[in-house]
């Protein structure tokens, strides 16, 4: 029975890491998504100030370019 326990203890833990990974994956294509855009152009967030209520702009530019990876 132990036996059992435990490999049903394996196959959790496998789903738990796979749910993990397609996770960062999601993660990754939003990062990568939006590196993409900052690069290509400028890219305005609007926050609320907590404490005033003032909608504060963050303006986030780059000179940089990046290279595919195929590219290097």
């Amino acid at each position: 029975m132990a036996q059992v326990d435990r490999d049903l203890d394996v196959k959790q833990i496998a789903k738990h890491l796979d749910m993990l990974d397609e996770r960062l994956d999601n993660m990754d294509t939003v990062i990568t998504s939006l590196v993409e855009r900052v690069m290509e152009r400028p890219l305005t967030i609007e926050v609320p100030c907590p404490k005033c209520g003032h909608i504060i702009q963050v303006n986030v530019t780059s000179s940089v370019r990046l290279h595919g990876k195929e590219g290097g």
